[in-house]
Parts: C-alpha cells; structure tokens; sequence
C-alpha cells in the first residue's frame, strides 16, 4: 500500500512546482512603467534637446527642459515610476545638474535588464553585477578627471557655462555663468571650504527688461517698495537699521470679542491711548538713532497702521514693511544684526549699518536696495529680470544649476570632459573589463556597456546628427587613446571636448551613475506590489 501512495504522487521529494508567472509579469509591468517615464525626457537632454510645455491644473504654464522641473510636475501614479520622480530629486541634491541624464541612464539599463531577465537571468545576479559596475565606473571616472583650483575662476566659468549651454536663456551664458561663479566664491566660509550653503545666496525675480540686466548684488534686495504714507523717506545715507518682529499697532484682545463704546469721550480717550502708546514706542525706536526699520509681516493683527507710519515718517525713518518670515534669518546675517521681538529689546547693539538704502525704479515697478553693508555676512544676492514670467522663471532655474555646478566644484575639485566622452570611455574600459570576467557576471557586464551609450547615442540623435555613424567614429576615437573626444554638438563633429571648453564636475558624473544603478537595482528586486487599504 505505502509502494503505491509514493507512486500515485506527482512530485517526488526534490521537485517542486513554483508558479513565478506573476512575479515576472510585476517586475516587467515596473520597468516598463520607469522606462516610459525615462523616455519623456529623453528629448530633453543635451544643448540641443527639445523644450516641454508644462500646464498645471490650476492653469499656470512652464516652459522648460531641466528633468527636475518636467518630472516634479508630472502626476506619476505608478509606484515603480514615482522612483525615477525621486531618482531625479536625488541627483538635483547631491549634485543639483544632470537631473535628465540620470533619469536616460535608469532608463537604459532596466532596458537591458529586461532582455537579461527575459533570457532568464536571475533578478539577483543582475543585481550585483550592476554594483560592481557602478564601482569600477567611478574609478574609471575619478580616473579620467582633471583637477582644479578654486583660484582658477576661468576654469569654473567654462564648467558653469556648459551647464547653461542646454538651457532656454543658452544665449546669456556668458553673463550668467561669472555671476554664479562669483555669487558661489562669495559665500564661500574660510572656515569650512568644502562647504557651500546655497541659501546664502537669495536669487530676487522682478519682472522687466531683459536677462541682461540681471545683476549681483553685494547686499540686500527687497521686491517691494517702501512705505510711503505721510511723505516717508525713499532714501537714507549712513543708515541705522533694525529688524523688528513685533507690531507698531494698537494691541489687541487675546480672545476674539467685541467692545462697544458708545461715549463720545471714552472713544476719544481709546484713540488718545492709541497715539500715546504708538507714540511711545516710536520715539524707543528713535532714541537708538535707528532710520531704516524693516518689519516682518504679522499674522495676528497689522504689524503696522496709517497713524504708526505717519509718526515714522515724522521720525524720519524709512520704513519697508510685509518682510517675509523666512526672509528674516537670511537679512540678519547678511546685516550682521539681531532680530528684536520685542519694543523693550530695541537697543543701538542690534542694529545693522549701511552706507546706502534706497528705492530704486525698474520701469514702473519700485525696489528697495541696501548696499555698503558694514561687517557684511557671507551672503550675496542675484536681481534676475526677465521680459516675461516664463523667461524669469526658467533664467532662475538655469541659475540655480550653474550655481549648483560651482558648489560641486568647491566640494569635489575635478572636472571631466562633456558632450559623452565620459560614457564611452567607461564603457570601453568595462568592455575590456567584461572579458575578463567568468561566468554571467561578465554577460551582464557586457549588456550593461551598451546601455551606457545611451547618452552620446541621445546627444547626437537631439542634434540631429546621424546616432549610428558619430557613436561609430566616438568609439574609434576612444579606441586610439582620445579620452576626450566627444561629440561637439554645435559644429556637428566629433572633436577633443576639453579643448573645446565643455567640462562638467566629477561629481556630476558620479552621482549620476552611483544614483542610477541604485534605483535600477531597487526595482529589480520586487516582485510583487501590495495594496493596502
């Protein structure tokens, strides 16, 4: 009887039936969700990549290519997808340009995975030949780099100036690129010079002229204009100036409640109370020889009224009110003063000085300008214009990556070629590499080589060159020893891209190709998506 129970079994003991239909369907429904978003702004990439038209719900319209800004804006409802949404925010962190790059080389490679798995490679070893790959990458890369000094400021201007060469305001580049590196090396701290904070670096947008007339400012720039109830002064000479963040205006209740007055002279006597008390932290202000007040805005009751303004007008004080909460911290290390919170706190030692505040005219509009700062913070400020919103808004993305572009280059100092040489060197060198490796490892190894050609292969199908034929003739280039030959997208040709001034920071590369195969590799390892309600 045993005999035929172990016959009658359809499995013997070292069998076993594992249905994996569903977790391959999962995997390739990811990758091909990731790789669709990929191919969005693919054309984007490159000087002459292709621009996108954003129209947000609530009707506002944005021109431009930089990948952050097109898949920040996109509604992604694929769980796999929103990846390389957050791949892109990675890259714009870390290194704040090549946020479109990245996003082309995921997108390559879980092309190339999906063959590798469709052969039936196994998730697990693709996955650990894409780590030693982004390993060997690096090394390669941090080979082929070129150091260089912060003193060396032409060097830092032709890496900024290929950053904004892929950009809708490309033609400004020249005026653009020295002011970010300028606003960059100012902020710089002794201290730590491996560290730069961007937000000491306040870019203020005023719709008018032209990005021409975009300036650096060693000092402060309001966008607004200063108070001018009851003849108030619109500009002051050696000023004294406070950043108050309480209100000049009456007090009021705790709790929300109404009083009714109906006397003649208690109405009288209220309004009389109401001048002495406004009156009297006036002259506080007054007797610390303070003439420019900067008040921030309030959201309990009106920081400031027509009576307190008419009374700081009398006091000759100018007067810029509606400050910003978030501003405050960014104008008090600039003018190396305190914020005072409080009347009975408003002493001369918080005070910050200035040779010059004045309100200054940019067409019909009106800003407030604070320059000759004493003992001045390590901030600066960059007045954008621009003809209409669209351009403004784009000239202060491309400012914010050639910005991030010289802060890579203070915290990384190398720079490596553009225009792909970096991706066909690497995948040259990890060709070769391949070879030498047993087994699948080196299979996959090999696929991954061809998806790192992606970019050149990209930057030549955007500029309308023949893809095939320039990244025939790039790898025979590099085959005779021309690192640096990539593709010059202006003259049509390849030539050696250093000579030609289009660098980019180590760290660029790097984090592109480190970022990229992380998500890569994330993805790969799921195998089912688990909805919870």
């Amino acid at each position: 009887m045993a005999a035929t129970a172990i016959q009658s079994s359809p499995y013997s003991k070292t069998e076993s039936y594992v249905d994996n239909k569903r977790k391959d369907d999962i995997r390739m429904a990811n990758i091909n969700a990731a790789r669709s978003v990929a191919d969005a702004v693919r054309t984007s990439l490159g000087p002459k990549g292709m621009d996108k038209m954003i129209s947000t719900a609530s009707g506002e319209v944005i021109i431009t290519n930089d990948g952050a800004t097109i898949l920040n804006k996109m509604e992604v409802l694929q769980p796999a997808a929103k990846f390389l949404v957050e791949l892109s925010k990675s890259q714009d962190i870390v290194a704040g340009y090549g946020t479109t790059t990245v996003v082309v080389i995921a997108g390559a490679l879980l092309k190339q995975c999906q063959t590798l798995l469709s052969t039936g490679v196994h998730p697990t070893v693709i996955s650990e030949a894409l780590h030693k790959v982004s390993l060997k990458s690096i090394d390669v890369l941090t080979a082929m780099s070129v150091p260089v000094e912060l003193s060396d400021r032409e060097s830092l201007i032709k890496s900024a100036s290929t950053s904004l060469n892929s950009k809708v305001v490309s033609q400004y580049s020249s005026l653009l690129a020295p002011l970010a590196v300028d606003a960059v090396l100012n902020v710089v701290d002794s201290v730590n010079p491996d560290l730069v904070d961007l937000r000491d670096v306040k870019i203020v947008k005023k719709l008018g002229g032209t990005v021409d007339d975009t300036e650096l400012v060693k000092g402060l720039v309001f966008d607004k204009k200063v108070s001018h109830a009851s003849g108030g002064l619109t500009r002051v000479e050696n000023a004294k100036i406070g950043v108050i963040q309480f209100q000049i205006s009456p007090p009021k209740t705790d709790i929300e409640q109404s009083i009714v007055v109906s006397d003649y002279t208690q109405m009288d006597r209220i309004l009389k109370e109401e001048r002495n008390y406004i009156l009297g932290m006036i002259k506080k202000i007054k007797a610390t020889g303070c003439n420019v007040l900067l008040i921030q805005k309030s959201i309990l009751r009106d920081a400031v009224t027509e009576l307190s303004l008419h009374y700081l007008a009398k006091a000759k004080i100018l007067v810029v009110k509606d400050v910003e909460r978030d501003e405050i911290e960014f104008i008090t290390k600039t003018l190396n003063c305190l914020p005072i919170a409080n009347i009975e706190h408003f002493r001369a030692e918080k005070l910050g000085f200035a040779d010059l505040v004045e309100e200054v005219s940019l067409g019909e509009r009106k800003i407030v300008k604070i320059t000759g700062i004493k003992e001045m913070g390590r901030t600066t400020t960059v007045l954008v214009r621009g003809s209409n919103q669209l351009v403004l808004d784009e000239a202060e993305r491309s400012l914010h990556d050639a910005l991030c572009v010289v802060r890579c280059l203070v915290n990384k100092k190398f720079l490596i070629a553009g225009g792909g040489a970096p991706e066909i060197e690497l995948s040259r060198q990890l060709g070769a590499w391949a070879k030498v490796l047993q087994g699948m490892e080196g299979y996959c190894v090999k696929s991954f080589v061809e998806a790192l050609e992606v970019i050149p292969y990209t930057l030549a199908e955007n500029a309308g060159l023949n893809p095939i034929l320039i990244v025939t003739e790039l790898r025979n280039r590099h085959a005779q020893g021309e690192i640096n030959a990539g593709i010059n997208v202006r003259k049509g040709q390849i030539t050696n891209i250093l000579e030609e001034n289009v660098v980019q920071p180590l760290l660029v590369s790097t984090s592109a190709i480190s970022l990229a195969t992380e998500c890569v590799r994330m993805i790969l390892k799921i195998d089912d998506i688990v909805t919870v309600r």
